[in-house]
């Protein structure tokens, strides 16, 4: 008797392997710190349950939704309404879940005596107008531009609330994520950038934009002019295990977790 019973534990262990639940995610590097202490977390809690996530950007994870390859698309922006539209002849019902507040921080390197500037001006640099930190009150020394790349919410982001639909100029560098703006910038003494609230370290230099710091206060009182939320995408409602991963995220643990990595929780 004990023999068998020791047989059926067996199967059902094998059983319990062979259906463990899987959810995949992929998507925004600037969601993506939010996605992976959030999955993290929530795998310790369901042991039976497999996340797995990686960025690419927001355009990548709407398009690998859409496409019927990852369960959650993460996005810095919100979704256009062509992508909706091509998500629909594929039979998928987008459904959007904000998940947390940002602002999109201006940076540069701590070497740069130049702390703050009007968005207008962030404009004009951006732009190609403004070439050399001299004509903002800086050393005589050339701008570097860097940007993200157009697979990017944050540049998305960018692009409607700074450049106002305009284009950046054409010899900005143009990087795939935060990180790689934010390590750039700070091996660059001439260098500007933008990153999530949450990639800002002492290695460089958040501005002020017309005069407010990007700050925790300010993004929440709104006083700081380039902010936005952050979204996970779903095929209509959650439900399942999906659900259930949203729903903590959502909680009071989850937006401790978006508190934790940088960002604002949500309400």
């Amino acid at each position: 008797m004990k023999k068998l019973i020791g047989i059926i534990l067996s199967v059902l262990t094998l059983f319990g392997f062979i259906f463990a639940k899987d959810i995949t995610m992929s998507g925004s590097t600037t969601v993506f710190p939010i996605a992976q202490l959030a999955a993290e977390k929530f795998m310790d809690k369901n042991p039976d349950i497999n996340i797995s996530v990686r960025g690419g950007g927001s355009g990548v994870g709407i398009s690998d939704l859409i496409l019927g390859r990852v369960d959650i698309g993460d996005a810095s922006r919100r979704i256009k309404n062509k992508e909706i539209k091509k998500a629909k002849e594929n039979g998928i019902n987008v459904f959007e879940i904000p998940v947390a507040n940002d602002g999109i921080a201006i940076v540069v390197n701590p070497s740069n005596g130049v702390n703050d500037l009007t968005v207008e001006q962030v404009k004009k640099i951006f732009m190609g107008e403004i070439n050399n930190w001299k004509q903002l009150g800086g050393p005589s020394m050339p701008i570097v531009v860097i940007s993200r790349d157009v697979s990017s919410g944050t540049f998305d982001t960018f692009k409607e609330l700074v450049l106002e639909g305009g284009k950046v100029r054409d010899d900005a560098l143009l990087l795939a994520s935060n990180n790689a703006v934010a390590s750039t910038v700070s091996e660059t003494p001439g260098a500007i950038g933008y990153v999530g609230l949450a990639f800002v370290s002492e290695k460089i230099k958040a501005l002020a934009i017309d005069g407010v710091i990007p700050s925790e206060n300010s993004v929440k009182d709104k006083s700081y002019k380039i902010s936005r939320k952050l979204y996970m995408y779903t095929n209509g409602s959650p439900k399942g295990e999906i659900k259930s991963f949203i729903d903590f995220i959502l909680s009071k643990e989850g937006q401790e977790i978006v508190k934790q990595v940088g960002y604002l929780p949500i309400n």
